[in-house]
């Protein structure tokens, strides 16, 4: 199959390492699957971690001429990143389709979301600033400095892979760090795009690798990044059984490390809310690619006076969404990225209705030009003992659960392992600053359901991982290390 590419250069295939496009050394190349159609559409190279040790040592020395690099200088490089991406934004975005199967409305929603940490990251730049100050002994002087703490490796997902790879890139490049990338099975081909691009910009030779791998190979190499001597920092997206199995790697070498983990997000509504607004925003946050996100609301929790009218509201909404491939117009909800996710999504409709729940509309997968899609689904009256209460479901299933006060909605939402973004919608002052602070959760939708950007902190808590993406200073700290210098002085001041 051809993309209609109006630039053809920007299709990809092959790994880029050392400047260099490169074929994994088995020779080994494996099928990209288009999930609106189960059909293949393009081949990549399958690197493996016999092929990781040329990326780490190409890496480490530009690591130590990059590291050397004028701030202005790196900003300008991911100024001129960010440019050629915006300028490549309607290929990118067909690239994306046809990898993740999202629509091409929300391929160019991502792009322009992603784009925003190559703009914050290359003004972040010039601003690492180290102290300088007095110090409480007499004729003492203690100042720091800020320095790239060298290579990173970043594991990347496949639901949101340019915005993924973007928000770790982009802090590391500014910080002066150079790092690897391995992308999702699924996506290696909208990350080579980037390395194209990277090049383009004017980033010297090892700057910015990436790794294009199977499934199968994905542990060996991923184990192969952590545990090299040279790597300092790995940046991991995805579950959490696999974000502590990456912690676990990295312990030995005691590599800083950022993991961002699971999600299983509650999403309250009070009696007194603004129902519209809310339905706004969780109509959004919940079939945003067909529900595939790590910030997804999981788990709706619906104060009793207001329950069931709510539930009238989306399942109405949810009646106007269009359910088809991603490059259809007339598309709002495209398929899911892997056949396992109809699975998921099946199961956890007959485990809900085995205890008691109700299918308001949706609940079937369709058979539809042999694409993974699955018909929006509502359920009503879920319960605590149910997987969508208790896993994350990653598939276009609303589960709606009853309240009836603020302490029990609380106790509820905060019933899980994980801790990564928790939204409210009420109009009662008081209670917004309790949940603010009740709410076990990295990040807080307060009446909003869009509580991701670039100049927001990201990050969550309990097994939902450590360590924040984006955000004034945060970020950027991510990827250096604070020297400390103490002067005695002579003489009398």
């Amino acid at each position: 199959m051809q993309l209609n590419l109006k630039n053809p250069d920007l299709f990809r295939d092959k790994a880029y390492v050392n400047g260099e496009w490169v074929e994994a050394k088995s020779g080994k190349k494996f099928d990209i699957i288009d999930p609106g159609s189960d059909q293949k559409w393009a081949t990549c190279t399958d690197m493996a971690a016999e092929d990781a040790e040329d990326a780490i040592q190409a890496a480490h020395k530009a690591f130590r001429k990059y590291r050397t690099v004028n701030p202005k200088v790196r900003a300008d490089l991911l100024s001129k990143w960010d440019a050629l991406i915006r300028e490549a934004k309607d290929d990118l975005a067909t690239i994306l389709v046809y990898e993740t199967g999202k629509p091409l409305a929300e391929a160019h929603g991502e792009i322009e979301y992603a784009a925003s940490f190559t703009r914050w990251f290359a003004a972040e730049a010039e601003r690492i600033q180290g102290t300088n100050f007095t110090s409480a002994t007499p004729g003492r002087r203690v100042f720091t400095i800020k320095q790239p703490i060298g290579v990173a490796a970043a594991l990347v997902p496949w639901n949101f892979p340019v915005a993924m790879i973007l928000r770790k890139a982009s802090a590391a490049l500014a910080a002066g760090c150079t790092m690897i990338v391995k992308p999702s099975p699924e996506t290696p081909l909208s990350a080579l795009t980037l390395a194209y691009l990277a090049e383009k910009a004017g980033f010297q030779k090892g700057v910015f690798s990436v790794l294009p791998t199977t499934l199968v190979n994905t542990p060996a190499l991923s184990e192969a990044l952590c545990k090299h001597p040279l790597i300092k920092k790995v940046t991991f997206t995805g579950s959490t059984r696999v974000g502590k199995l990456i912690a676990s790697h990295c312990a030995p070498g005691l590599k800083k490390l950022t993991l961002e983990l699971g999600g299983n997000c509650p999403f309250l509504v009070f009696d007194d809310a603004n129902l519209d607004q809310a339905a706004d925003a969780l109509m959004a946050l919940k079939f945003r690619h067909a529900g595939q996100a790590c910030i997804t609301a999981n788990r709706v929790y619906v104060q009793k006076g207001v329950y069931d009218k709510f539930a009238d509201i989306l399942v109405q909404r949810t009646r106007e969404l269009r359910v088809g491939h991603g490059m259809d117009k007339e598309t709002t909800i495209g398929p899911v990225t892997t056949l396992a996710g109809l699975d998921k999504v099946s199961s956890q409709i007959e485990d809900a209705k085995g205890n008691g729940a109700t299918v308001l509309i949706g609940g079937n997968r369709i058979n539809k030009d042999d694409g993974y899609f699955f018909e929006p689904t509502i359920i009503k009256n879920a319960g605590s003992s149910m997987t969508v209460a208790t896993e994350e479901t990653f598939g276009p299933l609303l589960a709606l659960f009853p309240f009836e006060t603020e302490e029990e909605a609380v106790e509820a939402a905060n019933d899980t392992s994980m801790g990564l973004s928790s939204y409210f919608f009420t109009k009662n002052v008081d209670r917004t600053w309790r949940l603010l602070e009740n709410l076990e959760a990295g990040m807080i939708g307060m009446n909003t359901g869009n509580a991701s950007a670039a100049e927001s902190p990201f990050g969550g808590m309990k097994d939902s991982g450590f360590g924040k993406e984006s955000g004034k200073d945060v970020a950027v700290n991510e990827y250096m290390i604070t020297k400390t210098g103490t002067l005695t002085l002579e003489g009398q001041y």
